[in-house]
């Protein structure tokens, strides 16, 4: 018993590099499906103008997805571009350990500091390659900020598993990140945001990113607010805030840290939200709909791809990005979700919605911040990496629309930067033109200059955040299929263990051995009808698990081990979270 605790306990920190590979059969299910597809009768003439009428966008699409998507072109271009990581936590109240997928990129030069950039609800890891240069990479990293970058999959998408039921989904989030970045030999990080703070579905990137500048101030040393949705400083709680509120709103003057843009986009921002008549945007899908759970439209969408397609057209179109994405951009973005179901995340943002989790108690230290918000007037401007000013932002010509222009609602309610000195230390802030919109995509320079801002701040005020020793991993673990395709992807992934260096060997545990045997048994069904008992959970494909076997006789020789699992699934090895605690409160 003593033998096995230690051998548990000497791999509990493991953080594999991963490489996706969907079961063949699980492809072919899709494309029997979008085969199959049937779509509404059209209206009859003329179109009315209250509601959308998405057919002449969907069938070219599911055309496209049909004749011309590749999703193994795409699956092979995402695994040699972005470097892929899994690694494995032990949450309270779940029966078998949470696997957190992530992208890790580590800047060549060592002046980088970590930054753990969180993606806008309720897209992956996968959808920012383009970000990683602006990051790691600038022209001049003596001018600009260089970042090791982590970007995660929040619990349920892409390759990460959800959180077990009536989880607070906020706080374990923000737990399991903290300690990912533990785990990865970061004692000391800034973390972002990469979109709007409130304009995110029940306002989770912001609840993410507020929870861990509050709770883990002694590891997150500074956090990037984009448009975030402050209030008012009051009496109260702050006081000598809300006497320099008083006076600047009253006289309507540029004084105390307060600008003339501010009057005048709140202005703007008030006669919106007194206009508007409808929920907002973040209510889509949920309550806007009249459903009080999330199940309902889960069990909708998660057998027709072509309804899921259609919801991302309609999420995209209540943003209203003035970026057109190519169709294998919206059919990537649709296929992130349809892979691993698109239950787990309806069901992290209804347990938002239905269950706001309490504000955490006054600190005892103002956490060290910056602010971008949104003017919300008519031109928007780009602050490009390494530019000394903003630069009129060109949109690519060559994208064909995703979605009809009809009214977009304004989300971002602007919230004057000074007013968050109520509670945090603002080190930085941009007020930038326009409204924020795909951020990301449309203008992903703002995201890194404050970054930027903050860290030339926080390096400037703390000493703890310093350059980190390149982190260790354990041998490569790969999503693949239950079919022939195993064997002859054995010899590429020896060359893959061979070119990733002195990984550690690792011998599979009795455990592992049994889950073999089980996924064996049930590989001869994979995504065929599910038998009786099984309806009520969601078909997941058979994936398997690449090892190297460290026994002394038969070192070097691969050990294919199988789960019987999609992409969100119960790891073979149980790895607890060892979490620092968070920042006490008085």
């Amino acid at each position: 018993m003593a033998s096995a605790a230690a051998e548990l306990a000497a791999t509990n920190d493991e953080v594999k590099p991963y490489r996706m590979h969907v079961s063949s059969r699980y492809l072919d299910l899709t494309k029997q499906k979008l085969e199959i597809t049937r779509l509404p009768h059209e209206d009859s003439q003329p179109r009315s103008k209250d509601w959308w009428e998405p057919k002449g966008e969907v069938e070219p699409l599911i055309d496209f997805w049909l004749e011309q998507y590749s999703w193994r072109a795409q699956e092979e271009a995402l695994n040699d571009e972005l470097p892929q990581f899994r690694t494995a936590f032990t949450i309270a109240g779940a029966e078998a350990p949470v696997r957190i997928h992530f992208v890790h990129i580590r800047s060549s030069h060592s002046s980088a500091v970590p930054l753990l950039l969180i993606p806008p609800f309720p897209f992956t890891s996968l959808s920012f390659g383009h970000l990683v240069r602006t990051f790691t990479d600038p022209e001049d990293a003596a001018a600009d900020q260089p970042f090791h970058l982590i970007i995660p999959s929040l619990p349920g998408l892409a390759f990460s598993d959800a959180l077990p039921n009536n989880t607070s989904v906020i706080s374990t989030s923000a737990e399991i990140l903290n300690a990912l970045m533990s785990r990865l030999d970061y004692p000391h990080y800034l973390v972002t945001n990469a979109g709007s703070g409130s304009a995110s579905p029940a306002e989770i990137d912001w609840k993410l990113v507020h929870y861990l500048a509050s709770q883990y101030s002694n590891t997150c040393l500074g956090t990037h607010f984009i448009s975030p949705p402050l209030a008012e400083p009051k009496l109260r709680e702050a006081p000598m805030e809300w006497a320099k509120w008083s006076i600047a709103s009253f006289f309507h003057a540029p004084i105390l840290g307060y600008r003339s843009e501010d009057f005048s986009a709140l202005k703007r921002s008030r006669l919106v939200e007194k206009s508007r008549k409808s929920p907002t945007p973040s209510q889509f899908g949920l309550n806007q709909l009249g459903l009080g759970e999330p199940n309902t439209l889960a069990y909708a969408l998660c057998d027709s791809p072509t309804g899921l397609l259609v919801f991302a057209l309609k999420s995209l179109q209540l943003i209203g990005p003035k970026k057109k994405f190519t169709p294998t951009e919206i059919i990537n973005f649709t296929q992130l979700s349809w892979l691993p179901g698109p239950e787990a995340a309806m069901r992290f943002w209804a347990h938002c919605v239905q269950h706001p989790e309490p504000a955490a108690k006054k600190m005892t230290r103002k956490p060290k911040v910056a602010i971008t918000v949104f003017l919300r007037d008519e031109t928007e401007t780009e602050i490009r990496p390494g530019a000394p000013a903003p630069a009129q932002q060109d949109v690519q010509a060559d994208h064909v629309a995703a979605q009809t222009p009809l009214k977009v609602e304004d989300k971002d309610g602007y919230a004057c930067p000074s007013w968050a000195n109520a509670k945090y230390h603002v080190v930085y802030t941009h007020r930038a033109s326009g409204k924020s919109g795909l951020l990301a995509w449309e203008r992903p320079g703002l995201i890194a200059a404050g970054v930027r801002g903050l860290a030339k701040e926080v390096l400037r005020l703390d000493p703890r955040l310093k350059p980190a020793p390149a982190p260790s991993t354990a041998p490569l673990e790969q999503v693949v299929s239950d079919d022939g395709e195993a064997a002859a992807r054995n010899g590429d992934a020896q060359n893959t263990v061979a070119a990733l260096g002195a990984l550690a060997l690792q011998t599979p545990t009795p455990a592992a051995r049994a889950n073999s045997q089980t996924s064996a048994r049930k590989g001869a069904d994979g995504l065929l009808a599910p038998i009786t008992e099984e309806r009520g959970h969601p078909q997941r494909e058979i994936s398997e698990e690449t090892r190297v076997e460290s026994d002394s006789e038969n070192r070097g020789k691969l050990y294919t081990e199988k789960s019987d699992d999609t992409l969100a699934s119960v790891s073979p090895n149980a790895i607890p979270v060892v979490t620092p605690p968070p920042a006490k409160a008085p």
